[in-house]
């Protein structure tokens, strides 16, 4: 019994292409439904793990808002930098924003927070690519290496301490890994200096704090003008 004869349709190139094209459709159209069934619960989790991030390095006892839909935009030598602030009653009492540097494995991505006199109050990883055992270090989950900045600030280690004690300064150096903790230190010492030349910016009143204000001082010179007026009535 012979084969049925294959349609002849079908040794087309245009039928192939079709065909092909059909399948490479199908399969875009699924990873895009894909996406967008995901994206909500990506972003989340991406929330999340930042508001876990900025809680250790803004603790929650200093302020009172939302520190992480509380959001400035610095312009620091050409750069927008994102700064997140803490307030309490309106008042800006601590700021976090990110930081890099350039470590043996590649880049290291670096969250700190300073309160406003520009003392450390937390630094913290978020990404590297050092190696395991050795640069890892540099992970609050790893070592305690990286609470060695907590309270530190200009006013209390003189610019040339910031450095591992190989090079003279106040921080220790891992054992076959010192261009990891000097990456980690040069770039939380550009983050002190980046505030500082901000600093005056960022405590200045927030919005909401302004228009209280303003409201405030009217309400003042309205009552006081009411006030005039009703002596000189009274006269």
């Amino acid at each position: 019994m012979t084969a049925p004869k294959e349609p002849a349709y079908k040794k087309h190139i245009g039928y192939q292409g079709g065909l092909l094209g059909g399948f490479a459709t199908l399969a875009a159209a699924f990873i895009v439904i894909g996406n967008i069934a995901t994206h909500d619960a990506i972003e989340q989790r991406k929330a999340d793990d930042l508001q876990r991030s900025l809680n250790q390095v803004i603790p929650p006892a200093l302020h009172d808002n939302n520190v992480l839909k509380d959001q400035v935009t610095l312009k620091h030598e050409g750069k927008n930098i994102m700064v997140y602030r803490g307030t309490l009653k309106q008042k800006p009492v601590a700021f976090a924003f990110n930081i890099s540097g350039q470590g043996y494995g590649g880049e290291i991505s670096i969250l700190m927070g300073v309160d406003n006199n520009g003392k450390i109050l937390g630094v913290r990883i978020l990404s590297h690519t050092e190696t395991p055992g050795l640069g890892d270090k540099i992970e609050a989950e790893k070592s305690h290496w990286v609470y060695n900045f907590n309270n530190l600030s200009f006013n209390k280690v003189p610019m040339e301490k910031w450095r591992v004690k190989k090079d003279g300064g106040i921080f220790d150096q891992f054992s076959g890994a010192t261009i990891t903790p000097r990456a980690v230190i040069k770039a939380v010492t550009e983050g002190l200096s980046m505030f500082n030349s901000h600093r005056h910016e960022l405590i200045a009143p927030t919005s909401t704090q302004s228009a209280v204000q303003d409201k405030t001082e009217e309400i003042t010179r309205q009552t006081a003008s009411t006030e005039t007026a009703t002596t000189s009535t009274r006269k």
